[in-house]
């Protein structure tokens, strides 16, 4: 790929189409969550009530049970492993490109210390077909694959938070990414798992290639301009692979220049930015604009790029975006019906600032059904693990 730029933009321009496809700019006014999801390239969701806040603060109406109930109950977010083998909610009318793709993609090496590839394929297969009419914890799920695979899969040999999990979740995110498992509704405290086709009726992951096609252009749509490595980075894969896939969809790229560094956009979005970024906006953990977003040194400008990432990585803090880029931390605590945000800007804001970050803080309060008081001060919180 050595062609060169077809247009220059800044980084102010690259963060306006970035907040501007992802209901940042502009909340929606009428889009479900699965529609808001799909603009965000899927929502992190290892803490479920960071991913529902996510969604919630990019639209003016939906409330958290809406946004509950479309994952709980109607099944148009299914909560299942996506990019970089991380929780995520993704919209069920995507989940076979989804699946299609990141199934295609190059296997964990780091996973070969657990299951050699025949074990992982035998786990998979085990894993589909004790969901395939059920609903399992993972105890449950332990015994189904021990009973079809022999006792080796249940070996506890996996250190997790100062336990060992059975030798068979190794292949869990695999089975995620192949189709073969999602979350379930719970019960009680405990997680359970299912088979996607209990939520999508005819499921079955599509053809690697033209998911692979579908997952490049809408990264894209959402995060670029951007290059090979911040797409690697995203997902968790080589750079090298990265690399080639955006060479096999040469036709469908333009190359850009971003603060006059080289990047790629879809080229049909090759055209000139003419809106700017404006706006304080409140991003809860795990929030994927910035977890997604690159490069980082633009992102998390000045003193965001020590208090608001953790080591180098990104969504560990709930964050203030100001025009774009991230420019503060907040937190909150509640109390009952009451809750009480303490928001930090690294720099001194004007009045109208201030004034958005008020009612930023009055959404998130209507959205977590609750009385808000907002408190400007330091922000001291650990990063989240």
């Amino acid at each position: 790929m050595t062609d060169g730029p077809d247009r220059e933009y800044s980084w102010a321009q690259v963060c306006a189409r970035r907040t501007e496809r992802q209901w940042l700019a502009s909340p929606s006014q009428a889009g479900s969550p699965s529609d808001i999801v799909r603009a965000m390239c899927g929502a992190h969701a290892q803490v479920m009530t960071a991913a529902e806040l996510s969604v919630g603060m990019r639209s003016t109406v939906l409330s958290r049970a809406d946004v509950r109930s479309s994952h709980r109950e109607d099944g148009t977010l299914v909560r299942t492993f996506g990019p970089r083998g991380t929780v995520h909610l993704l919209p069920a009318a995507d989940l076979s490109l989804w699946t299609g793709a990141l199934g295609a993609m190059p296997p964990n090496p780091a996973l070969g210390q657990f299951l050699t590839a025949a074990q992982t394929d035998e786990v998979v297969a085990a894993i589909a077909d004790s969901l395939r009419e059920a609903e399992l914890t993972v105890d449950e799920l332990t015994d189904a694959i021990a009973a079809r695979t022999g006792a080796w899969a249940a070996e506890p040999v996996m250190p997790a938070f100062q336990t060992m999990w059975p030798r068979w979740r190794a292949a869990m995110g695999t089975a995620g990414f192949r189709g073969a498992l999602c979350f379930g509704a719970g019960r009680g405290r405990a997680a359970t798992y299912r088979s996607p086709g209990q939520l999508v009726p005819g499921f079955r992951p599509a053809e690697a290639g033209a998911a692979l096609g579908w997952l490049l252009r809408s990264y894209l749509q959402a995060y670029g301009p951007a290059t090979p490595p911040n797409f690697a980075r995203w997902l968790g894969v080589p750079h090298g692979w990265a690399a080639g896939l955006f060479d096999d969809h040469r036709e469908d790229l333009a190359p850009v220049s971003v603060e006059g560094s080289p990047a790629w956009v879809l080229r049909a979005d090759a055209a000139a930015i003419i809106t700017e970024p404006s706006g304080v906006r409140l991003l809860p953990y795990f929030d994927s604009y910035v977890v997604a977003g690159q490069p980082r040194e633009l992102l998390f400008p000045g003193a965001a790029s020590t208090r608001a990432l953790a080591r180098g990585q990104a969504g560990n803090y709930p964050v203030i975006l100001v025009d774009g880029v991230v420019c503060g931390l907040w937190h909150h605590r509640r109390s009952g019906k009451k809750l009480e945000i303490t928001a930090e800007l690294f720099d001194p804001a004007g009045s109208p600032q201030l004034q958005e970050l008020e009612q930023q803080a009055e959404r998130v309060g209507r959205f977590l059904e609750s009385e808000v008081r907002l408190t400007l001060g330091r922000v001291d919180i650990g990063g989240h693990a």
